[in-house]
Formats: C-alpha cells, structure tokens, sequence
C-alpha cells in the first residue's frame, strides 16, 4: 500500500487531501502541531495516522520520516492567514520557509529515503501584477506584498534549491484562489458565506461586512485542487513549478453577489465596507496561465462556481 504524508492535516486543503488519499486507498499519515485544530477531520479520525510533528523542530521531523518513510508528502501546513501575517511577520516567516527548510532537510539526512515531496507555494508570490501580466506564467517575476507571501517565495525557492543541490525530489504548486466546505473565515468567501449563515439564524444584524469589493480572482474548488495535487506528485517533472487554478474569473464582489442570491433573507441584507478588512497592501489581479499544467497532465476543474459557493454555504449553515 502507499504511504503518503500530509503535513498540516488539520488544514483546510489538507482536510480534503487525506479524504481524497483515502479515497484512493493510501495509506494516510498527518502531522500536527499540539495548537492545530483537528475539527476538519473529525469524520476520519480512525482512518489515519495521526503524528505529532513541529515543522520548527527538525528531530521532530526526522522521528516522524524515519518512522513512516512515506513516499508521497504534501507540505501544505503553513500559517497561511494574510491579515495574522502582518501582526506576526516572523513567526509567519519561520513557519512557512523555515519550516519547509527542516522538511527538506529531514528528508536530505535519511538514509536511503527518497520520496517525492510536493511544495505547496502559492499565487500569493507574485504579488501585484500589471494588466499586461495576466494570465500569469511561472516565469512572472515575485512581487510580495506582505510576510504570508514572503514566506512563501522562501519556501518556494528552498525547494528549488533542494532539488537542484542535493536531487530531493521536490515539485513546486502556485494555487491560485481556491474554496469550498471547511473553508475558514480567512478567505472573503467564506467570510461572506458565514455572516450570511448567521443573518439567516438571526445570529447577526442583517448586515455584511466586507473589504475591497474590486480585486479580481480565479476560482477554483479545494476538491479539485488535491485532485490536482495527486496527479502532480505521480505525473509532473521533478524540480519544476506549476500554476494551476480554476476556469472562472470574477471580482470579489461577484462571488459575494452569488452568495446572496441563494439566501431568502436576500432583500433584508445589506451590504458595508469595514476598513479593518482592508489590507495595507493588496492583491487585486489574480488570473493565472495553468497551462503546463494542464498540457502535461490533462487535469482540468470538474466542479463548477456554483457548486463551490453553494457547498461553503450549507457548511457554515451547519456551523455557525
């Protein structure tokens, strides 16, 4: 049987990883911090095996591959909150490229290991791009615009320099946005989609508050994200990076108009700015070119913009 490692598997992404892993009949080991919230993979919690790993603690790290040595590992932990980032820039930083770099290490100092190990970057590298940058490749140059994505060109490119000094097998993802059930308040969506869950419960004044409207995103659904994921570590180049989102592309705003129409409180509810959801520096052009992606492995997003949002909104109206 396969054995395949998530990291971070309280995550979001990483909660629909190992559902998709077991799915496929893998063998699932997750690792978590004593802090991380297991919640999300409640429902499958006889169905894995759980390790307690600090990405920050190297011999951690080694107990947990030298125990396992699994072939496939999904690095998806990161502290992945853009607004958490600019009040905890260090520990943000340390967590998402350190804490790749201990991975990596771990893996480089184990006798006769060599699995395949997908880093999971993000869009979020780029930064802001100009309208003559999109749809944007992987050669776009990096432009960050706060510690999150800092964080994560460092681990985007400790990977890089992994593969290209000592041969570990690394392949490089640059997700693009990306949503769907368990999604937390850390995305607008899903903001959006909780405070309307609690209007409708009268939990909440009828009112949606809300940051910049504007900035532009490619949809994609977290459930054909890890599909994705799967393929890439059994089909993609060794050492090499890969874009890939989602076929819709619309304003923040337009995803927030969607959400609305599938509530019957839809006429009571009105809409506000908050200015502490406005970022200091934001990133509003997020249209991305997947395809080598898409060229190399056939992969293409199955479920469809209206499925996402109307499956993150039963998830809040079953959480909140």
């Amino acid at each position: 049987m396969t054995i395949e490692l998530i990291t971070g598997i309280g995550g979001f992404v990483a909660s629909h990883m190992a559902d998709y892993l077991l799915e496929k009949g893998s063998e699932v080991v997750g690792t978590s911090r004593w802090t991380e919230d297991l919640s999300r993979v409640a429902h499958i919690k006889d169905k894995f095996v759980m390790v307690p790993v600090d990405l920050l603690d190297l011999s951690s790290c080694l107990r947990c591959l030298s125990m396992h040595r699994p072939q496939y590992i999904y690095h998806l932990a990161a502290q992945s909150y853009v607004p958490d980032s600019f009040i905890y820039p260090a520990i943000t930083i340390q967590t998402n490229t350190v804490g790749t770099l201990n991975l990596l290490e771990a893996v480089r100092l184990i006798k006769d290991y060599d699995p395949i190990i997908h880093i999971c970057s993000s869009s979020e590298v780029y930064g802001q791009v100009n309208p003559d940058e999109v749809p944007i490749k992987e050669s776009q140059p990096f432009r960050p615009q706060n510690p999150y994505a800092v964080g994560k060109v460092g681990a985007d490119m400790i990977a890089y320099v992994y593969w290209r000094n000592y041969k570990i097998k690394t392949i490089r993802t640059r997700m693009f946005t990306h949503t769907g059930p368990r999604r937390t308040m850390s995305s607008a969506e899903s903001s959006f989609a909780r405070q309307i869950a609690m209007i409708e419960k009268e939990l909440q004044e009828p009112v949606v508050r809300v940051g910049n409207l504007e900035s532009i995103r490619t949809i994609a659904d977290v459930r054909d994200a890890v599909r994705a994921y799967y393929i890439l570590v059994r089909e993609c180049r060794l050492g090499e990076v890969y874009n890939i989102g989602g076929d819709r592309t619309m304003k923040i705003g337009d995803m927030l108009d969607y959400l609305l129409s599938l509530s019957s409180m839809r006429d009571q509810i009105r809409v506000e700015v908050d200015p502490n959801l406005l970022r200091p520096a934001d990133v509003t052009l997020q249209i991305p070119d997947s395809s080598k992606f898409k060229n190399e492995t056939g992969w293409q997003p199955k479920i469809p913009f209206e499925k996402t949002m109307s499956d993150l909104l039963d998830y809040w109206r079953g959480n909140v």
